[in-house]
């Protein structure tokens, strides 16, 4: 998913994770409102794929950070988007204060979260019923992932792709990338 205000890194990471495994993924960005997005620098613009009333079926959803989350949180068709295709989804990964997007749907409530360092405490206020992991790049709750903030959605991902194809595959990515991973 990408929005207006999105840390480039946070969606731009996974993003190069999947698509370097084109034998498992065929990745395309998702919009809420417009198909033209202004990153959180606004030193990019990015055209996506779809708009959420067009999506096509997926299986995982990345939900990035930045300070356009703060829209997301008061965007009643993102939340109930996120709500109904969560069901279908084999894993929903946020990245950064993504996890506050999943926090307001209450996918949280009684799971593991993380984010940026610098969002820690507020994340902690924000989702009561969640238990904030300070000492965490990444969680996994099973179906939900959360991931501290930008770069760590890069290990986050290639996480997932260890765990649904194995070391060696996510291994390969990472050299492919020139990414020294990192573990949770």
């Amino acid at each position: 998913m990408i929005f207006s205000g999105v840390e480039i890194l946070d969606f731009a990471g996974p993003y190069e994770v999947f698509a370097s495994d084109r034998d498992h993924f065929e990745v395309f960005t998702i919009a809420p409102n417009s198909v033209q997005v202004i990153t959180g620098t606004g030193a990019m613009k990015v055209t996506a794929d779809y708009l959420l009333d067009h999506c096509p079926k997926f299986d995982i959803l990345v939900i990035p950070g930045g300070d356009g989350t703060r829209s997301l949180l008061r965007n009643k068709s993102v939340i109930s988007f996120i709500i109904e295709r969560e069901k279908e989804a084999e894993i929903i990964l946020s990245v950064c204060t993504g996890s506050y997007v999943l926090a307001r749907t209450g996918l949280l409530d009684g799971l593991e979260t993380t984010t940026h360092h610098s969002e820690l405490d507020n994340l902690e206020k924000f989702a009561p019923k969640s238990k904030v992991r300070r000492d965490k790049r990444y969680v996994d709750n099973g179906k939900i992932i959360c991931a501290a903030g930008v770069s760590s959605g890069i290990d986050a991902s290639l996480y997932v792709i260890e765990r649904l194809h194995g070391k060696e595959r996510a291994d390969r990515i990472a050299d492919y990338i020139e990414h020294i991973r990192r573990e949770s």
